[in-house]
C-alpha cells in the first residue's frame, strides 16, 4: 500500500487501455500517465484507492526504450491532451492495435477477427486544425493552454505539438497584445471578467479563422481593434469572428457569433467535394488522416456502385457526399437540424444530385425509410463516442440489410455493439484501425458486418 504525496521508485510493466503505463509496488497497482513500459521512474502518489494508485512522474531513473529521446516538449501534468507523446510513434500505433484486439475480445466477446495494422500518419505532429484554448490568469499573466484531468485547473506549454503551427503562431500573438492591453479574464466561479476561450482554424491552404470568445452583452471596439492588430501581423488570417457568451456553461462558443472582418468562412477540399467551414460547422480535426478514414471505409463495401445506403449519424454529410460519388443512392440521417441544412446547401453547392438529407432520430427515420419500401443495400454508420441505439441495430437486423459498414471513435463501444450484432446472425469480417490523433490513445476503427 502506499500514500497521498508519497515518492516511490517503480518500473513500469505495460500500458493498458485508456494510455497509463502500469506498475507494481510490493504487489499494488500503481497506474502512471505519460509513462512507458521498462521505464525505472520516481513517481509521486496523486490518489490512492482500495485497489491502485495513480502517481505522476518526477524524475526519470532509465528511459524505457520505447520512450522519445526529446523530452522538452513533453510535460508529466495530469492531463489527457497528449497522452501518448511519451511513445515512439511506431509503438503509438503497436500499442493502439493492441488495444483494439483487447477491446473486441473482452467486450465484444470475438476471437480470431482479422484486424489490420493501424492506418498511419506520414506526420504526426501539428495536425489539429481547431484548436480552442481558455484562458487564464497566472502570476499576472494571462496564459491558455490544457485543462488538467477531471479539473478547470490549466496548464501552459511552450509549445503544443499536436496544434496547427499556424495555429500556434496566432495564439502566442494574441496573447502578447492581450498582456499589453491588460484585458481581464474570465473567473468561471465569479462569472466575472472577459476572456474566456479562443478559436482558430485553419485549412490546406495555410489560412485562418480567428474566434475571440468573450463573457460581454456587445462587441467593444477595443476588441475588434485588438484582433485587426493580430491580423496585421499574421497575414494567414482570412476571417475574424467574436463570440459573445455570458452564459454560465463550458460550452465555449457563445450565443451569438459576430462576424468582424474578412471572409465569413474558410474553404476546404475532400475528393472533390467543397465544404465551407464556419465558426460552428463540424469538421474533422485531422484532414490527411480523414480522407484515409473515409477511403478506408469505402473501400469495405461489395458493389457500391450498384447500392443504396443509409449514412447513419451523418453530421453535416461530409461522408454521404463522398459516397454519392460511388453509390447508386445515399441516404444522411442526422438529428442536428442545422447539420442537416449545411449538407443540403454543401450538396447543392456542389451540385450533387443522387443524395438525401433527412432529420431525425436515426433509430426513428431509419425505419420509416425502409418501412417506406425503399430499397436499402447497406447501412453506414458512425455514431457519436456513446455509440449505436440498440433499437437501431435490432431494426437493422429486422429489416434485413446484409452489409454494415461502422466507424467509431470509440473502440469499446464499437467492441459492445459487434457483440449485440452478433447475436443477431452478423459476423465481424475485418477491422481496419486509423490513428486520426496521433500523440494520444484515441483510436477510429472501421468495421465490416455481413449477414449470411
Amino acid at each position: 500500500m502506499v500514500k497521498k504525496d508519497q515518492v516511490i521508485e517503480l518500473k513500469i510493466d505495460k500500458i493498458v487501455n485508456g494510455g497509463e503505463g502500469l506498475g507494481y509496488y510490493n504487489d499494488f497497482a500503481i497506474f502512471v500517465p505519460m509513462s512507458v513500459p521498462q521505464d525505472r521512474l520516481k513517481v509521486k502518489i496523486i490518489s490512492v484507492k482500495k485497489t491502485y494508485a495513480r502517481g505522476l512522474i518526477e524524475e526519470i531513473i532509465t528511459p524505457g526504450a520505447e520512450r522519445v529521446e526529446d523530452l522538452s516538449k513533453v510535460t508529466f501534468e495530469d492531463f489527457q491532451g497528449c497522452d501518448f507523446a511519451m511513445l515512439q510513434y511506431d509503438a503509438q500505433l503497436k500499442y493502439k492495435k493492441l488495444m483494439v484486439e483487447d477491446v473486441i475480445e473482452k467486450i465484444g466477446k470475438l476471437k480470431n477477427i482479422p484486424i489490420f495494422d493501424v492506418i498511419g500518419s506520414e506526420d504526426p505532429y501539428h495536425y489539429r486544425n481547431k484548436i480552442i484554448e481558455p484562458f487564464r490568469k497566472l502570476k499576472g499573466e494571462i496564459i491558455t493552454g490544457f485543462f488538467k484531468r477531471k479539473s478547470h485547473e490549466v496548464f501552459e506549454v511552450e509549445e503544443n505539438i499536436l496544434n496547427s503551427k499556424l495555429g500556434n503562431k496566432i495564439i502566442k500573438e494574441l496573447k502578447t497584445i492581450l498582456n499589453r492591453e491588460k484585458i481581464s479574464v474570465y473567473d468561471e466561479n465569479e462569472h466575472k471578467g472577459i476572456l474566456r476561450n479562443i478559436m482558430v482554424r485553419t485549412n490546406s491552404k495555410s489560412e485562418a479563422m480567428v474566434v475571440l470568445i468573450i463573457n460581454a452583452p456587445k462587441v467593444e471596439k477595443r476588441f475588434k481593434d485588438i484582433l485587426i492588430e493580430l491580423k496585421n501581423k499574421v497575414n494567414e488570417i482570412k476571417s475574424i469572428y467574436i463570440s459573445l457568451n455570458t452564459k454560465k456553461t463550458n460550452v465555449a462558443l457563445g450565443e451569438k457569433n459576430i462576424f468582424i472582418w474578412g471572409e465569413k468562412n474558410l474553404t476546404e477540399e475532400i475528393e472533390g467535394i467543397n465544404f465551407n467551414i464556419s465558426p460552428l460547422s463540424f469538421f474533422q480535426i485531422n484532414l490527411p488522416q480523414t480522407k484515409k478514414l473515409y477511403r478506408a471505409a469505402i473501400n469495405f463495401f461489395e458493389d457500391i456502385e450498384n447500392k443504396s445506403i443509409i449514412d447513419a449519424y451523418s453530421g453535416t454529410g461530409t461522408l454521404a457526399m463522398i459516397l454519392s460519388k460511388k453509390a447508386k443512392k445515399v441516404f444522411a440521417i442526422e438529428i442536428v437540424p442545422s447539420a442537416t441544412r449545411d449538407g443540403i446547401k454543401t450538396a447543392e453547392e456542389n451540385n450533387i444530385k443522387n443524395i438525401e438529407f433527412i432529420n431525425g432520430a436515426v433509430e426513428e427515420k431509419m425505419i420509416e425509410l425502409i418501412n417506406s419500401g425503399e430499397k436499402i443495400d447497406s447501412i453506414i454508420f458512425d455514431p457519436p463516442r456513446k455509440g449505436i441505439d440498440e433499437l437501431s441495430l435490432l431494426k437493422t437486423s429486422e429489416a434485413g440489410i446484409k452489409e454494415i459498414i461502422y466507424i467509431s471513435c470509440n473502440p469499446s463501444t464499437f467492441a459492445r455493439d459487434a457483440e449485440i450484432l452478433n447475436r443477431q446472425g452478423y459476423t465481424l469480417e475485418k477491422v481496419q484501425p486509423v490513428d486520426m490523433f496521433p500523440g494520444t490513445s484515441h483510436t477510429e476503427v472501421v468495421g465490416r458486418f455481413i449477414k449470411k
